[in-house]
């Protein structure tokens, strides 16, 4: 029998022992303490006067929704911050929720780091864009920061970690705690009931108290804080604050909700006129904008039975209290970091939607969903059923959502949602910065185009870092972002972010230097609704038709230039292809693959054969 040994070689007076941040042992090791001389590795501090850093990501809200970018629902606590800090209201993101969230926490595109679609089982596929496993030489803003000093938390909605690992027995090596948090309370899967959530903190599941949510992860993240500021009042700490909200189940008290009643009868073609007329008041869209058309799939408000009309303006008072009820439950964040003397020297991003408003709601809203189907009903059916339900919407267990109508007013004045990485619709979401102490113009526009990756470069410059090469010994692959920095106090600076290419399932997009090609792509979610028992074929990416627009002179894609300038259409095409092929984006996946489950299979093919 073999023996294994493990052998340590030592060098010059024992003075070449490596420690695991490759620190050299500076002292002496002798066969005596009087022979010897102690070292002790530098205790590793943050940059003198380096702010803590808060970054709120909301779920599923649309540029038009709240009140801070000229929507009709209040947002009094995000008012405030905007009205004292920075509008950036050329901001995107990926269309929908995980790309966003590991885009946005590892400052790389998701498909570069592995997150095409998702890490749920039916939404991630066998190829290095579509794994849904982050590598660890995509390290996270949480990583960088706890390795330089910082003290790192994660409350609500993360999103990223695999079906596989997300019981109690891990590995948690992709769980919030292995990419950098060190401590976490929330979720970690996309969606949950806000009553009764998939309630996790640190390394395990526990019961939830029977409150909402939203009251929950608030309590916990002025906790961590609390705590250690007590310890260490000089150090910074970095609060990564993403409730569920205001992703379906749409559920908060009727106290939130009857605050609306009535204040959307008008419907929301109404709604939609309103929002931009506010939205140019305000100065965060252009005032040539004009009105997209409305979506073939939304009915003209005035052409619903009044039984229509009443149960689809409760949908959206519930959705409207929901949001200010999240608005609020940030105010108690905000209030306690003002009562402790943090606010000063505290970076505050608020990033309103990880993607558009959301489609899924289907046609006529959703309800509860185990006992009404689009997929089994016809529309007259399911909406009559609907309309028995209407009582439940915005409680405990009812998986609530609103129609397409009321995504397509709160994203005005853009046209599409969710998902539809094509349009401005599915990816431009607003940005607020709020830092007192660093930003000159308090209330001030910003113009310059931005994308959820930026945001990574921009903290690492404001705290005063810069990028690692290795975390933790694992070599960094490069960041993709572009610091916003630049633009905090100079708002005619030239954007520096000049080249995004944008995938989700089919839909497909690239910007370049104010101009943007797009490709929608079916069949998409909606298609698979009301199909009334009609088979949805797999349609060809080459059939697909792409747009041209010019955003500088067209910002919400009005104008499709495609025949006017083939050539710029060609050129930008050609641009598309590279980025797909740096950033892992191939295979191309859509929708139809992951509705008829043709992707995760560990064998490379279903029980029916190989895939095609």
């Amino acid at each position: 029998m073999k023996k294994k040994f493990l052998l340590f070689f030592m060098v010059g007076g024992f003075s070449s022992y490596l420690y695991a941040q490759d620190t050299t042992y500076k002292g002496k090791v002798g066969k005596t303490l009087a022979e010897s001389q102690e070292w002790w590795a530098p205790v590793i501090k943050a940059p003198a006067g380096a702010p803590n850093v808060v970054l709120i990501l909301l779920d599923d809200v649309g540029f038009g929704a709240s009140s801070s970018f000229g929507g009709l629902i209040r947002t009094p606590v995000l008012d405030q911050l905007a009205n004292n800090g920075l509008r950036y209201t050329n901001f995107h993101t990926t269309a929908i929720c995980a790309p966003t969230r590991s885009a946005l926490l590892t400052g790389r595109n998701s498909h570069f780091v592995h997150e095409g679609g998702f890490s749920h089982i039916a939404m991630s596929a066998g190829f290095p864009g579509w794994d849904g496993r982050i590598p660890s030489s995509a390290g996270t803003i949480a990583e960088i920061l706890r390795d330089n000093g910082y003290n790192t938390f994660a409350v609500g909605k993360y999103g990223l970690t695999p079906d596989e690992d997300a019981t109690d027995a891990g590995p948690f090596d992709r769980w919030p705690g292995g990419k950098g948090f060190e401590h976490f309370f929330g979720f970690l899967g996309s969606s949950t009931d806000q009553y009764k959530p998939d309630l996790v903190e640190d390394n395990e599941h526990i019961k939830p108290d029977g409150r909402h949510l939203n009251e929950q992860i608030t309590d916990k993240a002025i906790a961590y804080i609390d705590r250690q500021h007590k310890v260490a009042p000089d150090k910074p700490f970095f609060l990564y604050y993403a409730p569920g909200a205001t992703h379906a189940p749409h559920q908060v008290d009727k106290y939130w909700s009857d605050q609306y009643k009535g204040q959307f009868d008008e419907g929301w073609d109404v709604y939609r006129e309103k929002v931009i007329a506010q939205q140019k008041k305000l100065g965060v869209i252009p005032n040539y904008a004009q009105l997209p058309d409305r979506n073939s799939r939304v009915k003209a408000w005035n052409s619903l039975s009044a039984e229509e009309k009443k149960l689809f303006a409760r949908f959206f008072e519930v959705y409207a209290g929901y949001l200010t009820y999240t608005d609020y439950q940030i105010g108690r964040l905000v209030n306690y970091l003002r009562e402790q003397n943090l606010e000063q020297n505290t970076v505050i991003y608020v990033i309103i939607g990880d993607n558009g408003a959301s489609k899924e709601g289907t046609v006529d809203g959703v309800i509860k969903p185990g006992l009404n189907s689009t997929n089994q009903s016809s529309e007259a059916e399911y909406l009559k059923k609907n309309l028995t339900f209407i009582d439940s919407i915005g409680t405990a267990g009812a998986n609530t959502n609103y129609p397409i109508g009321w995504a397509q007013a709160a994203n005005t004045p853009f046209k599409d949602w969710k998902q539809d990485a094509h349009s401005e619709g599915g990816t431009h979401n607003p940005l607020i910065i709020y830092y007192p102490k660093g930003i000159q113009q308090k209330g001030g526009i910003r113009e310059q185009y931005g994308h959820v990756i930026d945001i990574l470069p921009t903290t690492l410059e404001l705290v005063g870092l810069q990028k690692p090469a290795y975390i933790r010994s694992v070599k960094q692959d490069s960041i993709q972002g572009t610091s916003l920095a630049y633009s905090i106090n100079d708002a005619k600076a030239k954007s520096r972010h000049l080249i995004q290419h944008y995938y989700i399932f089919g839909a497909r997009a690239l910007y370049y230097d104010g101009w943007k090609i797009s490709a929608a792509h079916r069949p998409d979610g909606i298609d698979y609704n009301f199909s009334e028992g009609k088979k949805l074929e797999k349609t060809r990416f080459e059939d697909d038709t792409w747009a041209l627009y010019n955003l500088n002179e067209d910002f919400n894609e009005r104008v499709d230039l495609a025949k006017k300038y083939p050539e710029k259409l060609e050129e930008l095409k050609k641009l598309f292809e590279i980025q797909a092929t740096v950033n892992r984006l191939y295979p191309f996946i859509d929708t139809y693959d992951r509705n008829n489950k043709l992707i995760h299979h560990p064998n490379g093919s279903d029980q029916q054969g190989p895939i095609k």
